[in-house]
């Protein structure tokens, strides 16, 4: 073999092979190819993760409320202000916020959502002022002054008006409750479930009506016989007898189900009442980023306004619903109502003296609703003196 030797004319074959692998991709080994290949891929793989995870830096929240996604500010909680924090802070932002939702008593019960986001059990929650009678008594200041506006748009405009008037609103869950309160809630307009038909105030006294918090005084008042009640509880008391009627609005009847087991629904214009909030715990809101807090202000903002205007645009169509569902709806009589407004007349008064003498601005409060609701050109049908 031209006188090579066999390892020599190993080596020279060795050398064509690599000559034409090497013609074949363009002066490269396949070898040095693939090697090369490989180290850029893995440099744009980890490249890409460490530019990613510097972008997403999560922040989890846990959000809860003892009410279900059935109450129309849980539904726009869940559909509303989670997903839309959540798309405006990835977008915006280098961080991710991750929501841990639990609604429905899944962490806290209706009763203590307050205390659970005064201690940091949860980072935001959901829920009503009513419920806490001892640690916020003047909060359901609203209650207090029944036959209000059955608008939510105006009762938000109301309530907002009288938090910028008297300070200690606001304060007091930062003072005393290490949270932060970013939105108020609306409900829309409350009225009367029963499954019985009535036509008058005296044919309510000895009934068994359920209620929430101070809104039992608009029973009480009226001869009725209230009952502490919440809306989770309500199908089944309803249905076994425990009470037999529930001052409600009509998304509570529909969302509830509630037209199977109370077949009369009675537009009396207790009020749209603006006595719920959404807080945070103010330890996590301080270590939260200035972008981040500046985001979740502005979604709170909206989500507040949307209590409102959502509430007021469905009530018609919830009427529609119960009208469909077989219930009997009508409108109480304007000279029933006026009776029943008159029978709570001196209330205001008496639960004004109750919280000035707890050392609150009861009367300061109750007065700037009055007089805010006047503004926004609402006529009580009875104009309740204070002092």
């Amino acid at each position: 073999m031209g006188g090579l030797t066999p390892n020599a004319e190993a080596t020279e074959g060795h050398a064509r092979n690599e000559n034409n692998a090497g013609r074949r991709f363009g002066g490269y080994t396949m070898t040095k190819t693939i090697r090369m290949l490989l180290k850029v891929v893995a440099f744009t793989v980890l490249a890409g993760v460490g530019s990613s995870a510097m972008a997403q830096e999560v922040i989890r929240l846990r959000i809860a409320s003892g009410h279900p996604p059935a109450n129309t500010y849980i539904a726009l909680l869940r559909d509303f202000f989670v997903p839309e924090i959540t798309k405006r802070v990835t977008e915006k932002t280098k961080y991710k916020v991750e929501f841990v939702e639990g609604y429905g008593g899944a962490m806290v019960k209706v009763a203590d959502v307050l205390e659970g986001v005064q201690s940091g059990i949860i980072d935001m929650g959901g829920y009503n002022f009513g419920f806490e009678p001892s640690n916020l008594p003047l909060h359901a200041f609203q209650v207090m002054l029944p036959f209000g506006t059955m608008d939510p748009e105006m009762s938000l405009k109301i309530a907002r008006a009288v938090y910028a008037k008297v300070p200690y609103l606001s304060r007091v869950f930062e003072d005393k409750f290490k949270q932060k309160l970013i939105a108020l809630i609306a409900d829309n307009g409350y009225n009367l479930g029963t499954n019985f038909e009535w036509n008058s105030v005296a044919d309510l006294k000895g009934q068994k009506i359920a209620g929430a918090g101070l809104n039992l005084k608009w029973l009480e008042f009226a001869g009725v016989t209230p009952v502490q009640s919440s809306l989770p509880d309500a199908y089944t008391s309803m249905q076994t007898g425990v009470y037999n009627g529930w001052i409600m609005f009509p998304s509570g009847w529909t969302n509830f189900k509630l037209y199977e087991v109370g077949k009369f629904y009675t537009e009396i214009g207790f009020g749209a009442i603006t006595w719920h909030g959404l807080t945070v715990n103010s330890a996590r809101w301080a270590k939260l980023p200035k972008e981040v807090q500046d985001i979740i202000l502005q979604v709170a903002k909206e989500y507040e306004d949307k209590t409102g205007t959502v509430n007021k645009a469905d009530y018609p169509k919830q009427i529609a619903e119960l009208k469909a569902h077989g219930v009997n709806v009508r409108t109480l009589p304007e000279k029933v109502r006026q009776e029943w407004a008159n029978s709570l007349a001196g209330w205001p008064a008496q639960k004004a003296k109750e919280l000035d003498a707890m050392g609150l601005p009861g009367t300061q409060v109750l007065e700037a609703t009055l007089q805010a609701a006047e503004d926004n050109g609402y006529k009580w049908p009875v104009r309740y003196k204070i002092k």
